[in-house]
């Protein structure tokens, strides 16, 4: 594995040392694991993209979720908490295969809590796409070990160590389209853009935190500003380098690179895992 850090989330990179292990999360460490990095397509050599911070909170429930959640060694149960950006199919499919895991695998006693953070209304959008999936299986799950948090701001349930803001972004109207903003107790902040071309809250959010989550859906040339491309990601990056940018929710292959995009934006991988410790982001390759 190769190990690099910036200093103090400059945008200045350099190679540090090989590590043999990941680091162990610490109260002042975050950990932001990559177990997806493409979108609704999954180009060659990516999943749908999915993000995993600090092993308890998923952002969006994809439909490869569960072999995502496999292929890092993790199980379903261990999953305290969900934050949910849209109602596109590739971002929440993957929650009714997720809690049937859970009812008859994972956690076949019931004693696990999964807290979905979501706008309003989504409640019933869930109850009725896991009625659809596996008709009368799944709503003694959903009664009693999902629990709904429609608030935007607040503490993300199920972890003690964050806070969240949801906020509008630019995306298809009808999905109810958000990002999250997150911040840990230790000071460090995150934005996840979910799905979203450039828009005010973007702009004005990128300045504020150490590093945003975003998407490059699609290649310049496609008529469309509901997804950020290459030649805006390069505008907004440009704008802000004091900002870490980690691009996911790719249209390109594993193999392939976007050329021309600032040092402060990393094209992540799924494996990818990158952590926050004393005021400096670490990658760890896989």
């Amino acid at each position: 594995m190769e190990r690099r850090a910036t200093n103090s989330i400059r945008n200045m990179w350099r190679v540090t040392k090989a590590v043999s292990h990941p680091p162990t999360i610490g109260d002042n460490m975050v950990e932001v694991r990559f177990l997806g990095s493409g979108n609704a397509f999954c180009p060659e050599g990516r999943l749908h993209s999915l993000v995993l911070i600090d092993g308890q909170i998923l952002i969006d429930a994809p439909p490869t979720i569960l072999y995502q959640l496999q292929r890092a060694g993790l199980s379903p149960s261990d999953i305290n908490t969900l934050l949910i950006t849209h109602w596109h199919g590739d971002h929440i499919f993957g929650f009714p295969f997720f809690i049937l895991e859970r009812k008859y695998i994972s956690d076949r006693e019931g004693k696990n809590i999964v807290n979905v953070h979501l706008h309003k209304g989504g409640n019933e959008r869930f109850c009725n796409i896991s009625e659809l999936a596996f008709p009368e299986t799944l709503a003694d799950v959903l009664q009693n070990n999902v629990r709904f948090h429609n608030s935007p701001t607040g503490l993300v349930e199920g972890v003690q160590e964050w806070q969240y803001e949801r906020f509008e972004v630019n995306h298809v109207p009808v999905t109810d389209p958000h990002g999250y903003q997150l911040t840990h107790t230790s000071g460090f902040t995150i934005i996840h853009c979910g799905d979203s071309g450039p828009c005010e809250e973007i702009e004005k959010r990128s300045s504020e935190v150490d590093v945003v989550i975003i998407e490059v859906g699609i290649p310049d040339g496609v008529p469309t500003e509901m997804h950020f491309k290459p030649s805006s990601l390069r505008e907004l990056a440009e704008k802000n380098p004091q900002t870490i940018f980690l691009a996911t929710h790719l249209f390109t292959s594993n193999n392939e690179i976007i050329s021309e995009l600032p040092s402060n934006v990393i094209q992540v991988s799924d494996g990818d895992r990158f952590s926050w410790e004393d005021g400096q982001l670490l990658q760890i390759s896989n």
